[in-house]
Order: structure tokens, then sequence, then C-alpha cells
């Protein structure tokens, strides 16, 4: 009995040590996918702000274009380009598009 427990929990910890190449889909692939199109990057403040997503780097600093601002889901303000610094980003959606 004791034999069968060890080996179960040698299986167990070889199927929890899986590379990380094992999973299908990375979040850096999420991010390549969406780059030049609308998205919605949330702060942790709670400001959001929608645009197109130019380009953004290994510390998540973001540009984005036709940028626009809301706080606690109003508009409050149009830019051109809108630079956002990495720390302070909640996270990063794409915008659903409307179904027909």
């Amino acid at each position: 009995a004791a034999r069968r427990r060890r080996a179960a929990a040698a299986m167990a910890a070889q199927e929890v040590a899986a590379p990380p190449s094992a999973s299908k889909y990375q979040p850096s692939d999420f991010l390549k996918a969406v780059l030049g199109r609308p998205v919605i990057v949330k702060l942790n403040s709670g400001t959001s702000y929608r645009g197109i997503l130019a380009c953004l780097d290994g510390y998540m600093n973001i540009a984005m274009e036709q940028t626009e601002e809301y706080v606690d889901g109003q508009l409050k303000a149009k830019y051109g380009d809108c630079f956002i610094r990495g720390n302070n980003v909640h996270y990063i959606s794409t915008i659903r598009r409307a179904s027909a």
C-alpha cells in the first residue's frame, strides 16, 4: 500500500512539473494577437482606456491610438495617442464586437 502511494505521488509530481511550453496558449500569444486591434486597458485605480493597441514592451508599458478615457464608466477625455506605464495596468482585454 505504501509503495502504491509513493508511485501515485511520483506520478502526480511529474504531471505538475510539466514544462511551460506544454501549455498551448501563453499570455504573450494573446498580446501578439491583439496588437493593432481595439482593446480596453484597466488601471489599478479603476480608470479604463479604450483604443487601438499600438505597441507594448516586456514591462507592460503600453502605447495606444484613438484612445478614450473612462472614469466610473463615464467618458472623460479623448486622446490621439496615449502612453501607460506598465506597473499601473490591472488587465488588458479585447473589445467585443456588437453581434448583429
